[in-house]
């Protein structure tokens, strides 16, 4: 029998295994994983790694333009997170991204979304118990112009009391209970790209609850970085 994961995730409604162990054969097993549930690699004719990425910065030609000003220069991250989170409490998007050295590049937004249809498996189950009075999703993607880029995934879940906002996010925060899905990289042009559940935030807002994925999309996006963002993210009220 081979090892058993430290904690599962769903990407796209497929289980898949997180070990936590470093070194080049965890690190093997998790790119694995996440390839295969995303449905890449093994057969001829499907893209490579390469070929994703390429596609994806061929979808944010903005992000080649050049260098992205600083609007803290010098700072180190935890200055810019803490900045980064005053703006995005009063929805500046814009100067939130900016803190990080980064502009955005394209958003999509859904409201009034029916929670059920949109997640997966325990998830799913609790929202056909407890319903929802609201759901809405954003997609960001950001760069810093020379070409590395990444994805935010931004969902806002409204409940009718504050107990039952609880008890999603108890449930929503164990590795393989489910999801409320992200919007889909498609929609921003960067093909299958998911995300991993490695950069993740959720954060309570009274009856409310937001929750934040981060990833990259192109280039190199430092795993620090990803995680500042989901962090930050959580803050920003709904679009």
């Amino acid at each position: 029998m081979g090892r058993k994961p430290d904690r599962w995730r769903t990407i796209n409604g497929k289980r898949i295994p997180i070990y936590n162990s470093k070194g080049k054969a965890a690190t093997a097993a998790v790119v694995t994983g996440v390839v295969a549930a995303l449905g890449y690699g093994g057969g001829s004719g499907l893209l490579s790694g390469g070929a994703l990425e390429g596609a994806a910065a061929d979808a944010l030609p903005g992000n080649l333009s050049g260098e992205v000003a600083d609007s803290l220069p010098g700072r180190n991250l935890s200055v810019r997170k803490t900045e980064g989170t005053r703006s995005a409490r009063r929805g500046r998007t814009k100067e939130t991204f900016g803190r990080f050295r980064l502009k955005e590049l394209e958003r999509r937004v859904e409201h009034d979304l029916d929670c059920a249809v949109n997640s997966t498996e325990r998830v799913r189950k609790f929202f056909l118990r407890k319903g929802c009075t609201s759901l809405h999703r954003a997609l960001f993607a950001v760069g810093d112009g020379q070409g590395n880029a990444a994805m935010i995934s931004v969902v806002w879940v409204g409940f009718r009391k504050r107990s039952d906002a609880n008890a999603f996010e108890r449930i929503e925060s164990v590795q393989g209970s489910g999801d409320v899905k992200p919007l889909g990289a498609a929609v921003l042009g960067l093909g299958e790209l998911g995300f991993s559940g490695h950069h993740y935030h959720s954060r309570p807002h009274g009856r409310s609850r937001t929750v934040v994925e981060t990833e990259t999309a192109t280039g190199q996006v430092p795993a620090a970085k990803l995680d500042a963002l989901a962090e930050v993210c959580s803050w920003l009220p709904r679009l």
